[in-house]
């Protein structure tokens, strides 16, 4: 996503694009069979809940920063949101569990 927010140029943006996507579409079903092994039903439920909030607030809060500041800083946003998100991923579960494979 860094690299499609700052690239200069237009394929190197697309390539940036399509990692990203790549990304995201194979993290939601892993996270969503880990939070099934540790937090069960509910668990998946209430991480469900935030994945769809997530999803409907996040475009147009991407929408109003694109035009209060500029898209470049918007996407760069959502970057290191991810990372800040990873980091408290890791954080949260117990190193005991987090080399467990389901």
């Amino acid at each position: 996503m860094i690299a499609a927010a700052l690239s200069p140029v237009l394929p190197l943006a697309l390539a940036g694009f399509a990692l990203a996507g790549l990304g995201a579409a194979n993290a939601f079903p892993t996270a969503m069979a880990r939070v099934g092994i540790l937090a069960g039903p509910h668990g998946v439920g209430t991480a469900s809940a935030l994945g769809y909030a997530g999803f409907l607030l996040g475009p147009p809060t991407i929408g109003f920063l694109a035009t209060a500041l500029s898209l470049r800083v918007a996407l760069t946003t959502v970057s290191l949101l991810a990372i800040i998100a990873v980091a408290l991923a890791r954080t949260a579960s117990p190193a005991s569990q987090a080399h467990e494979s389901p």
